[in-house]
């Protein structure tokens, strides 16, 4: 198998590192190195978060050098455009959860949300998918679950089979949220359709 880099973006109290985590222990469990480095000192305070993770026969460095990212999952729209120089140029996929948090700057009138993204996003790559995660969670009954969805569209991509997704999704999330979890993450493989 060749390197597979991933990074997730968003802000903090998402569930980024969670979901990090889950990928990093799949890949493992299907008997491949891995290395994982996050930035999440304001994860508290609704700041950036972002995770690295790399997988591969051998893997040497945690961070992702720029133009070599094979996946970026954004968890928040405006984050997805501050890591787009990561993705390599050949076909990257772009996961993005639709929704649009906006930053405390931007409510104080001190900045400006981006405009556009959709559009800026489909302009980088032909494999871009955006995914109503939140909305599609409150509909299963728990919002919390979108995390768990986002990462069924991302298993779609990856070499990594369903049973241990299941099985580390089970072990990492608290016992009276399995079902619902692993309800959102079978949701999250059905919406992209390819």
């Amino acid at each position: 198998m060749k390197e597979i880099n991933i990074i997730m973006c968003g802000v903090g109290g998402q569930g980024i590192l969670l979901s990090s985590e889950i990928i990093a222990l799949v890949a493992m469990e299907s008997g491949y190195d891995v290395k994982k480095s996050e930035v999440h000192g304001m994860a508290q305070r609704g700041g950036s978060v972002v995770s690295h993770i790399r997988i591969g026969e051998k893997v040497y460095s945690p961070l992702i050098e720029k133009g070599k990212c094979d996946f970026l999952l954004s968890f928040e729209k405006a984050e997805t455009l501050r890591w787009l120089h990561y993705l390599k140029k050949d076909n990257p996929v772009i996961i993005v959860n639709d929704v649009e948090i906006i930053p405390p700057l931007v409510s104080l009138g001190l900045d400006k949300y981006p405009e556009n993204i959709e559009e800026k996003l489909k302009n980088i790559t032909k494999n871009i998918y955006f995914v109503p995660a939140i909305s599609i969670a409150k509909s299963l009954g728990e919002v919390i679950t979108f995390n768990t969805l986002l990462l069924g569209s991302l298993s779609k991509f990856l070499p990594f089979k369903e049973e241990i997704w299941e099985n580390v999704i089970k072990r990492s999330v608290p016992e009276n949220k399995i079902e619902i979890n692993l309800i959102a993450f079978k949701k999250g493989r059905e919406i992209l359709k390819f």
